[in-house]
């Protein structure tokens, strides 16, 4: 445990997991499993199941087999943070209006969403309709919602998608941050990730089921 860890040990581990939707099968029997300060790079063409993953690992999707969680089949998982490829924005009210209300639902545990904004480089587009932002704006807006609730495992949809080079390495002191505090991370990327220790990443290769 390091000074910055802020959440208690956890580990999580899938186990003959097996997913898709509509009936169709996507990922068949995956084993994994995760600890604090790890982060899970899932990789694979489009249409190999990773959003479907992650939507099962969320709870949103039940699986067709298997489960996620702790190794003890009657706990629960811990609170996480989902950030799909989608931005989850509304237009019509500002950028601070939108992220103060996600820390209403998620909870205010972390940053206020005024310091969030400014980490994620939105501090001076506070007061502009969300609707205005670019889609690299955008995607900077999802990702500061997980700085104002603290919850230990993120699950993330393409974090990077329409970031150009300095979003590429917001998202990478994101992940090391929440990581030296105990943090876990799953996320779904095509893109290259980055961390200043090599040794918290692995990766699992998805490929659409037969």
């Amino acid at each position: 445990m390091t000074d910055q860890q802020v959440y208690p040990p956890i580990h999580l581990r899938a186990t003959g997991l097996s997913c898709g939707r509509g009936g169709m099968l996507l990922t068949d029997q995956l084993d994994f499993s995760l600890r604090n300060g790890q982060t899970l790079l899932l990789r694979g063409p489009n249409g190999a199941g990773k959003s479907t993953l992650l939507l099962t690992l969320a709870g949103i999707i039940a699986p067709f087999s298997g489960r996620f969680g702790p190794p003890d089949a009657g706990a629960e998982l811990p609170l996480l943070h989902y950030c799909g490829h989608r931005n989850a924005s509304k237009p019509r009210l500002s950028v601070l209006e939108n992220l103060t209300f996600w820390a209403k639902v998620n909870g205010p545990t972390g940053m206020t969403p005024q310091a969030a904004l400014g980490q994620v480089g939105l501090g001076d587009l506070d007061g502009l309709d969300a609707g205005y932002l670019s889609a690299g704006q955008s995607r900077r807006l999802a990702l500061a919602r997980l700085l104002v609730s603290l919850r230990p495992l993120w699950l993330l949809d393409e974090p990077t998608a329409a970031l150009d080079e300095p979003g590429h390495q917001l998202v990478t002191r994101l992940l090391a941050n929440h990581l030296a505090r105990g943090g876990l991370a799953i996320a779904a990327t095509h893109d290259p990730i980055s961390l200043p220790d090599p040794s918290s990443l692995s990766t699992l290769l998805l490929a659409r089921a037969p």
